[in-house]
This record gives structure tokens, sequence and C-alpha cells, in this order.
């Protein structure tokens, strides 16, 4: 099964904003506790940390070092020496279509 790049951004995209919309309905401006705050700090590396993974299965179900997986890696360097989340995300687009360009 194939799903369009363009329909899973805006699928994300609408998912994350309901759920940023959820805690202030829910909450209605309280302050959440500081354990159900760590958790939901931790929520989203999880969810991208799976979505990788999920992008590296090719369609075998093995495990392929592609482009994308050097791409994500430089951005995770960026991120690692203090970079910002968007140096990062520029970071790995420029890698992966540089090396999409030369192969």
């Amino acid at each position: 099964m194939s799903v369009d790049p363009w329909v899973l951004v805006a699928t994300v995209a609408a998912m994350t904003a309901t759920v940023k919309a959820i805690g202030p309905i829910a909450f209605g401006g309280r302050a959440l506790p500081p354990r159900a705050a760590s958790v939901i700090a931790l929520l989203a590396p999880a969810v991208l940390a799976g979505l990788v993974a999920a992008g590296l299965a090719d369609q075998g179900g093995r495990l392929g070092l592609g482009e994308e997986a050097v791409g994500v890696a430089a951005g995770g360097a960026v991120a690692l020496r203090g970079g910002s989340i968007v140096a990062a995300v520029v970071v790995a687009a420029g890698v992966t279509a540089l090396l999409r360009a030369v192969t």
C-alpha cells in the first residue's frame, strides 16, 4: 500500500493541531501536572522515531539504508550538536535531495 506523501503530511498536521487543541479545551487554562507534561513532551520524538523506522523498511520488509536514512542521520547530527529543529530539517532535506540528485 502506497500513500501520497502530501496526504501523509496533511494528515499528520491535522492530527497535531487536533491533539494540541484538546489540551486547552480539556484543562481550561489550568497547568498540567509535571509528570503528564514530561510524558507529552516525549510523544513527538517517539512518533517521529516510529515514522523513520517505518520509512526505512522497504517493500520486502527488510531494512534499507537509502538517501532518506542518511538525510535523517544528518539532521539528527545537527539536532544533537544543539542546532534548532528548523536547521535539522533543512539539513536533512538538503542531504537527501543532494544524494538523490547524485545517484
